[in-house]
């Protein structure tokens, strides 16, 4: 394939205006999942675009997080493209750290950084019809026009600070989680941490040594089981490096282990509650082994099934609630003051820190994280919200033309969000091909496929933990305003790649610009 064919070939439309920029194709977001669409587009000889991303440098989450104790949490021969193994990484987790150094690996051997502008914010976009092209709007006033929209601005990129009264009036110092201050001195605070999520099971042990005194303020307990993680011995790595063979056969026994705790133990509750039991044995034991007051065992234990949130690994978070100058604080706060935090039950504790790991605002800031406007005058966002969240295969939506939304409702395959990327690169495969092969340069999916799939996609989640188990008292941000869990897709990784590259199709539509719709 060449840049000069199918696609790639699609001149400024007729009606740009000659002082706004044009590309094939913008991409919004220079993480993972943005550069993942970008080595696509470069396979497919499409090669004028340009990544947009709000940030100082690339990397997404794993350059806007950098908080102490800071790891995937998915082992590391998985968390990583298949097609560009990494068999240098230090620990079976790898720090985050290692992530945005495997991230600027990537970009530049996939030649994307010159691609990319940073510290460039995208305030919203729409679809112009008459010249079928998408008009991306920037923060300052400046416009450019792309045939093709590709959002990936991730799952978890807005930054959620918690609807507390008075937390705008605290007087010390105040860090979220997603923009870690390594300046601060915590030595000899007295620091109170919000939030007992992911983040603050890696956070909180790690505070725990820094300070003199650490009040962690629990909404909801989580499962957490053990981290079996450990250095990855130097032999093995030149192993991995040798022989590529070695580390994918790593990769795909780790892929086959939690593929089984997903579909099996979350996706598929209904006909595996023994294995999703299992689990939550594990968890306990983990917990009891780990933590002897019978009292705090009770708070640190969650009262909602195995699976309903996200459960973790870490060996060091439960033994840290039992060091005498950390304290685990279940009442609920009533109010923030300038010197501290006040309970419900009027009970105040006095601290000189803040520390908020309250995580992503998913579903109200993030779906769609921009404003997106289609045909018609559709808003993707309000779209949503007035009818239910819905996307084709996760990354189409009708009346969206040429628009590919990387985190979209069912988008997320199994545990590894890389699983997740390539199976929408593969759809783009499939899609821009078939654009080449009519000779056409805009797609949409069909409301009858859409709707197809969305009935798909609800009665596959019906046996799932979500509507079988117990996750009322979860909080769990699976479930988006409409009580529904439109996150997670109910399909093995597996049937998720077969799917990318096997849907019909005539699920979409196809033109060429100012022509009828093509087949």
């Amino acid at each position: 394939m060449t840049p000069t064919s199918g696609p790639s070939a699609v001149k400024p439309a007729l009606g740009t205006e000659p002082d706004r920029e044009h590309h094939d194709a913008i991409i919004i977001g220079a993480g993972f999942g943005g550069m993942g669409a970008g080595i696509q587009l470069d396979r497919l000889g499409i090669r004028d675009y340009v990544i947009l991303d709000r940030e100082d440098d690339l990397g997404g989450t794993w350059h806007v997080n950098h908080y102490p104790g800071l790891a995937v949490d998915i082992a590391s021969v998985t968390y990583s493209y298949s097609f560009e193994p990494n068999p240098y990484w230090s620990r079976l987790f790898a720090p985050g750290a290692e992530l945005k150094r495997y991230a600027q690996h990537v970009a530049e051997k996939y030649d994307l950084r010159r691609r990319m502008r940073f510290g460039t914010t995208v305030t919203g976009a729409r679809w112009d019809d008459d010249a079928h092209h998408w008009a991306v709007h920037l923060a300052g006033g400046e416009t450019l026009t792309a045939t093709y929209l590709i959002t990936a601005t991730g799952f978890l990129s807005q930054p959620k600070k918690p609807d507390i009264d008075g937390v705008d009036d605290f007087a010390g110092k105040v860090i979220h989680s997603a923009d870690w201050d390594h300046d601060y001195d915590l030595t000899g605070r007295r620091a109170a941490v919000i939030g007992t999520g992911a983040t603050g099971v890696q956070l909180i042990p790690e505070l725990a040594t820094r300070v003199a005194e650490l009040t962690v303020y629990q909404r909801t307990p989580i499962w957490v089981v053990p981290k079996l993680d450990g250095p990855i011995p130097r032999p093995l790595r030149r192993l991995f490096a040798r022989l590529p063979i070695t580390q994918r056969a790593a990769r795909v026994a780790n892929s086959a282990l939690l593929e089984a705790l997903t579909f099996t133990g979350v996706l598929h509750y209904r006909q595996a509650r023994l294995g999703a039991l299992g689990a939550e044995l594990l968890a306990r034991a983990h917990l009891r082994r780990q933590v002897k007051d019978p009292e705090l065992r009770r708070k640190l234990t969650p009262r909602y099934s195995f699976g309903c949130k996200r459960p973790t690994f870490s060996n060091d978070y439960f033994p840290t609630f039992t060091r005498p100058h950390v304290h685990l604080e279940t009442e609920s706060i009533a109010r923030i003051e300038p010197d501290g935090i006040v309970t419900a039950d009027g009970r105040k504790t006095e601290i000189d820190t803040l520390v908020l790991a309250t995580g992503f605002d998913l579903w109200e800031t993030n779906f769609p994280a921009i404003e997106i406007i289609g045909r018609e005058g559709r808003d993707l966002g309000k779209w949503w919200r007035d009818t239910r969240f819905q996307a084709y295969e996760g990354i189409t939506v009708p009346h969206f033309p040429n628009l590919l939304s990387l985190n979209s409702p069912y988008a997320y395959t199994g545990l590894s969000y890389f699983w997740t990327i390539e199976a929408q690169m593969r759809h783009m495969e499939r899609l821009f091909g078939e654009l080449r092969r009519r000779g056409a340069d805009t797609f949409e999916v069909t409301k009858e496929a859409n709707d197809a799939f969305l009935a798909r996609m609800t009665d596959d989640l019906a046996d799932s933990v979500f509507y079988q188990g117990n996750c009322g008292p979860a909080r769990s941000y699976y479930f988006n305003p409409h009580g529904e869990a439109a996150l997670l897709r109910p399909a093995t990784v597996l049937a998720g790649r077969r799917e990318a590259g096997s849907f019909p199709l005539d699920d979409y539509t196809y033109a060429a610009r100012h022509t009828e719709t093509a087949g």
